[in-house]
């Protein structure tokens, strides 16, 4: 009996799995802001011209999606159940940088392999510290101050010996050290992650074959005193520059808002309406010169 091999042999694709596409994310006084084209094509074809790039992964976690179709929906769904599995055990989310890691460690033994993933994990993290009640069952605030929910407590608390006072006493340091981490640990962030092994934080993310030209948009326009609307139209015209310059970029835009609320879908928009806009703009400065 011959035994198992290490690894299967890999088999030839049966023509060659060419892609592209064009989707961003940054930071703003607002949260993340994400958005990405929708057309998905291969081998220069356009094989979807509604495909959907940004996945929602838990109420206050988005991410962006670059590479193979199959590949980035399918480790999604075990990105989400894992983090939902965290939630239940642990009872907080676990932060954009841990799920990050996750991704990063659960894609790092098909390195080498014909797996295309690119990812960008838009989250808000912490925000759950006024929402319930820490591990003791005492209710908490901002401030990290624990609000003892047993009126009786003080009283059992003289009539205890100085031992059982001291370990009481120690032990609600630790909650209150517990709940004012929890709380001091809150805001956006941004975790990109690749099947290769790369996996960076940063404040400003754009994956793909129209990267380029959508970097040139988000380096001028993208900056921490943004509104939604203000961040909403730099994205949009990042999106559409990248798709006039890239032919596997196009059709329509989507854009996702993530905020301490939970994340915000816009309505998806077709770049043609971008491109009249930018007609019209040109028109009036044409206007502007000629007088």
């Amino acid at each position: 009996m011959c035994p198992p091999l290490a690894s299967s042999p890999s088999v030839p694709l049966p023509f060659p799995m060419s892609h592209g596409t064009t989707t961003l994310a940054f930071l703003f006084q607002g949260g993340v802001l994400a958005a990405a084209d929708t057309r998905s094509s291969c081998s220069g074809l356009v094989a979807c011209p509604a495909s959907q790039k940004i996945l929602p992964i838990h109420s206050h976690l988005v991410g962006t999606t670059s590479g193979t179709s199959a590949d980035c929906a399918f480790w999604k769904r075990i990105l989400s159940r894992e983090l939902r599995l965290y939630q239940l055990r642990h009872g907080r989310r676990l932060s954009t940088s841990g799920a990050g890691k996750l991704l990063a460690h659960m894609l790092h033994p098909f390195k080498g392999t014909e797996l295309c993933v690119a990812a960008t994990l838009c989250g808000w993290d912490g925000g759950e510290v006024g929402e319930g009640l820490d591990h003791g069952g005492a209710k908490t605030d901002l401030s990290g101050q624990r609000e003892t929910t047993d009126p009786g407590e003080s009283e059992d608390l003289e009539k205890a010996s100085p031992a059982e006072t001291l370990s009481s006493s120690s032990t609600t340091v630790r909650q209150r050290r517990f709940v004012r981490e929890k709380a001091s640990f809150s805001g956006p962030s941004l975790c990109y992650v690749c099947s290769d092994g790369t996996r960076l934080q940063g404040a400003l993310f754009s994956v793909g074959s129209g990267s380029p030209y959508a970097y040139s948009i988000l380096d001028q326009g993208v900056r921490w005193g943004l509104t939604v609307d203000e961040a909403t139209s730099v994205a949009r015209e990042a999106v559409y520059r990248a798709t006039h310059r890239d032919a596997y970029s196009g059709n329509c835009v989507d854009v996702y808002h993530v905020s301490a609320k939970g994340w915000t879908r816009r309505s998806r928009e077709d770049l043609k309406e971008e491109y009249y806009r930018e007609r019209e703009r040109q028109g009036r400065r044409d206007v502007v010169l000629s007088e």
